[in-house]
């Protein structure tokens, strides 16, 4: 049987690669952008697994730390980065 490790682990390769494709594929400004945030989930997804010490014992508390901290950070980064597209649309319509 295959552990939950492991499982979170190929789960979140699978977001990252998903995440990463979309990036790489789209042009325009809001499809990379969230995509880029489906590859940030998937990192996250991965420090999760990290973590992860199976049911009796605690997690490590480090890598969590980690993930709570990108959280806030990617979410910073996203709604600066919507905002500076949002100027660059105003800027070219001008």
């Amino acid at each position: 049987m295959i552990s939950e490790q492991l499982l979170y682990s190929l789960a979140g390769i699978g977001l990252f690669a998903i995440g990463l494709r979309a990036t790489l594929l789209h042009h325009m400004l809001l499809p990379r952008l969230l995509a880029l945030n489906v590859c940030g989930a998937g990192v996250f997804l991965i420090f999760i697994a990290i973590a992860y010490a199976g049911v009796e014992n605690m997690a490590d508390p480090v890598p969590q730390a980690l993930v709570l901290t990108g959280i806030v950070v990617a979410v910073s980064a996203t709604a600066m980065a919507l905002a500076l597209g949002r100027r660059l649309e105003a800027l070219k319509d001008e």
